[in-house]
């Protein structure tokens, strides 16, 4: 049998990973949002236009 500090430490533990899941999966997966690399408008014969490689 186990004693009962150790269960209450493990109800413990278990909670603490199930606390706030949601909130953890969004945090995780709130990066940098993906962005056009060739927005609208965009000129290839602009100065700043990467150079095409021969």
């Amino acid at each position: 049998m186990v004693s009962s500090t150790k269960q209450s430490e493990r109800r413990r533990a278990i909670n603490t990973a199930r606390n706030g899941r949601s909130q953890k999966r969004a945090r995780s997966k709130a990066t940098t949002p993906a962005f056009p690399i060739h927005p609208e408008g965009y000129d290839a014969n602009a100065a700043d236009a990467k150079k095409k490689s021969a």
